[in-house]
């Protein structure tokens, strides 16, 4: 079983917004992703690129930011309602109102059955150790889904800071051990404190989302090979990528079948409990 951890059913709002024009410009040779449209896309266009890629679920994000939902919580639920054996919701909270967001997860968790919470500290240029951030922690904890985040530098033309696995990861997993992390992008160019911090942390993961196997750095391709066989989950940020694409060379990773078997799917179905 092969699982993407990380992955959006797109909407005009997200492939038409501006902020995106920095990654088109770095996958202008990409013409299987899919670029801006004026028409809504229906759901077989994500599981056809599943389908060609051998995916057999992915979870799919709401993107929520300062100026509003670019995919709301309810349109994930309803892509889900289309392809239930393939499609898992994972919300995302307006944390500018920390108590509306809280009462959001909840209903993300209990009514919309999503599986866990995102939200991108760069959209809201806070590091996710602001005090925003705590009431979505302590409500991921309550009803133990993983909060998932961006690690590493920021795409679109946004502060990096915010993305620094040292001090912000490594403090949020020391307020709150036992919350579930997963930190996508691996982290790059701090691919190193990630490491170290998922090392650290029980609850931490890493995603590779966004990142082709030939991309991987070597740090994270030892720790997927080591000890942190069970702590690295597949992922491409389709529509920005393919999963096929990210999916390519994977015979070239020097991973035993255990360790492949957990990196595609296994550590995902454990992390998100599906």
């Amino acid at each position: 079983m092969i699982v993407d951890a990380w992955a959006q059913h797109p909407t005009t709002r997200l492939v038409n917004h501006p902020m995106l024009d920095s990654l088109r410009r770095w996958t202008r040779d990409q013409s299987d992703s899919i670029t801006a449209s004026d028409r809504e896309l229906p759901v077989s266009v994500t599981t056809d690129a599943m389908d060609r890629a051998g995916v057999s679920k992915s979870l799919i994000s709401a993107w929520t930011g300062p100026q509003g939902d670019l995919i709301s919580n309810d349109e994930v639920a309803a892509f889900v309602n289309e392809a239930p054996d393939r499609l898992v919701g994972v919300g995302s909270v307006n944390i500018a109102r920390p108590m509306d967001a809280v009462r959001e997860i909840r209903r993300c968790v209990k009514e919309l059955g999503f599986k866990g919470v995102r939200v991108l500290p760069w959209l809201w240029e806070l590091p996710p150790t602001h005090a925003r951030f705590y009431p979505v922690f302590a409500e991921c904890c309550e009803l133990g889904v993983p909060f998932c985040t961006q690690v590493g530098h920021t795409g679109p033309l946004m502060p990096s800071d915010v993305g620094r696995p040292i001090p912000h990861i490594d403090q949020v997993a020391i307020d709150f051990p036992e919350l579930m992390i997963v930190g996508g992008h691996v982290g790059y160019p701090w691919t190193e404190e990630m490491v170290a911090v998922a090392t650290k942390h029980a609850n931490v993961y890493i995603d590779t989302s966004a990142y082709t196997v030939k991309r991987y750095p070597p740090e994270l391709v030892r720790f997927m090979a080591g000890h942190g066989r069970r702590k690295v989950l597949f992922g491409s940020n389709w529509p920005m990528i393919t999963p096929e694409r990210c999916l390519a060379d994977i015979d070239t990773l020097p991973l035993d079948e255990e360790a492949r078997n957990d990196f595609l799917g296994g550590n995902a179905a454990r992390v998100f409990s599906l």
